[in-house]
């Protein structure tokens, strides 16, 4: 016996049948990315908003065909034209030894209080670190590793506070500041691999020491990354070995040097120092590459280029499966922080304006959002809490509120940390936990 594809209609769909693929993108819509079993009406219903057809698995005999209950991953519709004639590689899944499942042990809001000024001291430690580079001073890395146990705890204990303080705070030097959210991504996808706390120790090191290597370039070279000539751009890349030469006398673990020599490589091989590919990138610098990549897309060099939209960021990881980024960790990276991460600033369908508060990987779309604006884009004196999926839960299509689109940060009338928030689960005042 073995097991199909059929494709029907979403009207002929019954509770019981396997999903393994629709009419879009898996990413642009709250079903999960690997398939799913229906499982109530309610799920029929989301479908029928989102997609006017689907497959689902059967198994079949000679004589029949019934419905399969085993769960096979789909990812969903081919990458956009951009990417055509350019080679992709496919690998095996990845094998996690011993892989974590973590649980989420405390509120956001107990959390960001825990960890307010967690960030800001890691600024201060990076500072201190590039200022040193190059120095004595610099073998003593023990301030910034105790930095990150302490950001590794904190995203075990809850994977949105991090990511919450990262978006809404602001500082001013782009190199560390980068080199510090890139951490807090790639921590927070690492959890959701399951890698143990001491591998996302390595993780997390690694990218705050990964962009070090760039103080020995000039700032009129660093300032405009990105826009590079072909000699321009030969220099840029040698910022990576010179990381290397200056942190190989630190004593520094194999894992954390694999991140800072390998978070450029690609997939495909198209990166550098070396351009290896596949396999032969580690797998902590993978996830380190993948997560420095985002952070470039949604926060680069104001004199470079524009914010792009944490949305439309995903949507281009998404494109980009198995050709610069390897598809599991794209996949694993979009469940762990959502379509849209928290901090993000959104427009709900109905002309509310607000801020993703928290995201669920089962309903990626339908976020926890601080509502700051009326319809008409009058800002509130109370802000609301709206979780998207409680809210929709049983409603029809007609009455489903959802985001309409992301946000560019600074949006005039959204400033999160000038609200008290009055929320069903919470009351807490935003600007009591974040540092301006």
């Amino acid at each position: 016996m073995g097991v199909g594809q059929h494709k029907i209609s979403v009207h002929d769909l019954e509770v019981g049948m396997f999903v393994s693929d629709l009419d879009r993108p898996w990413h642009q819509t709250p079903f999960p990315i690997q398939g799913f079993h229906i499982r109530s009406e309610d799920d029929i219903r989301a479908l029928v908003s989102y997609c006017k057809w689907v497959s689902i698995d059967v198994a079949e005999t000679r004589g029949s065909v019934e419905l399969s209950r085993i769960a096979r991953p789909a990812f969903g519709a081919k990458g956009q034209r951009r990417n055509a004639g350019r080679e992709k590689l496919h690998l095996p899944p990845l094998s996690i030894r011993e892989p974590v499942k973590y649980q989420t042990v405390t509120t956001l809001k107990r959390e960001i209080k825990t960890s307010k000024h967690l960030l800001e001291d890691a600024g201060v430690a990076l500072e201190r670190l590039y200022a040193s580079a190059n120095t004595p001073e610099m073998r003593d890395l023990r301030p910034v590793a105790a930095i990150i146990s302490k950001m590794v705890r904190s995203v075990v204990r809850h994977p949105d506070a991090l990511l919450w303080l990262s978006r809404v705070h602001r500082h001013d030097n782009h190199v560390y500041k980068h080199a510090l959210n890139t951490s807090v991504w790639a921590l927070v996808c690492g959890r959701q691999l399951g890698l143990n706390e001491g591998l996302l120790n390595h993780l997390g090191l690694g990218c705050l020491l990964s962009q070090v290597g760039k103080v020995q370039l000039s700032k009129d070279l660093l300032s405009r990354e990105g826009q590079h000539d072909a000699e321009e751009y030969a220099v840029y890349r040698t910022y990576v070995e010179k990381g290397v030469v200056m942190l190989e006398d630190c004593g520094l673990s194999r894992a954390v040097m694999s991140v800072v020599q390998g978070h450029r490589e690609r997939h495909n091989g198209s990166g550098f120092p070396e351009g290896i590919r596949g396999d032969r990138i580690p797998l902590l610098a993978k996830v380190a590459g993948l997560a420095e990549f985002f952070e470039t897309l949604i926060e680069p060099r104001e004199s470079v280029a524009e914010p792009m939209t944490p949305a439309r960021a995903v949507t281009l990881l998404y494109d980009m499966r198995n050709i610069e980024f390897q598809d599991e960790l794209v996949e694993n990276f979009i469940q762990a922080i959502g379509i849209y991460p928290s901090g993000s600033l959104v427009e709900l369908t109905d002309g509310q304006r607000g801020v993703v508060v928290s995201h669920s990987p089962e309903r990626r779309l339908w976020p926890r959002v601080m509502v700051m604006t009326d319809s008409h884009h009058t800002p509130l004196k109370t802000a609301k809490v709206i979780d998207l999926a409680k809210f929709n839960k049983s409603r029809s299509v007609a009455e489903v509120l959802a985001i309409k689109e992301c946000l560019a940060h600074g949006t005039e009338g959204l400033n999160p940390a000038g609200y008290d928030v009055s929320g069903a689960e919470s009351r807490w005042n935003i600007s009591r936990f974040i540092s301006r």
